[in-house]
């Protein structure tokens, strides 16, 4: 995937009545409104690499109905860092078709997740990240989701890693491990 280089620029798409204050935008960059970096930055959180300003061209409304003005917020994007926090590889609910091929990165063949941990000693406290053998998602601290209730911060749906799902073929948690 290449890397998005400035200006940045973007055509949003609008699906309730307002714009989110955290926004995915690809697999690696994020949007963010003005008051979500502000807050970030101010309680010291980590994770977040860039706060680069972003040029809204365009708000498309997706469903039809009032036509009140839109208020567009300022936006920036940033990046989440890629730190040594890893997926534990023994206690986690996926059912994996492929092992990992490279043991930095850990990336295998993912058929379904019921839930996952992280490896002991791998997390060193960023407060939002993109674990090792789960490169595509996002997992935040305790901290962040304490930081995204206090400010009311709109757009963002936390799952506690032990209840996340993913299975689009239906194959159910693997089996637990035997101790």
């Amino acid at each position: 995937m290449l890397k998005w280089l400035p200006p940045y620029r973007v055509n949003l798409e609008l699906h309730g009545g307002e714009l989110g204050d955290f926004i995915k935008n690809s697999a690696y960059d994020l949007l963010i409104s003005e008051r979500f970096a502000e807050a970030f930055r101010t309680e010291g959180l980590i994770g977040l690499e860039g706060f680069h300003p972003v040029e809204v061209l365009r708000v498309r409304r997706m469903r039809k109905g009032l036509r009140k003005p839109v208020t567009v917020p300022r936006y920036f994007v940033v990046s989440t860092c890629f730190g040594p926090a890893a997926v534990d590889p023994v206690f986690n609910r996926m059912r994996i078709s492929e092992p990992p091929s490279c043991p930095e990165c850990r990336m295998s063949g993912i058929d379904a997740i019921h839930g996952f941990t992280l490896e002991p000693g791998t997390w060193r406290g960023e407060d939002i990240f993109r674990p090792r053998g789960l490169v595509g998602h996002l997992v935040v601290s305790e901290r962040f989701k304490d930081f995204v209730e206090r400010h009311g911060l709109t757009n963002v749906r936390l799952t506690p890693t032990e209840q996340f799902v993913r299975d689009p073929s239906h194959l159910g948690p693997a089996p637990l491990p035997t101790p």
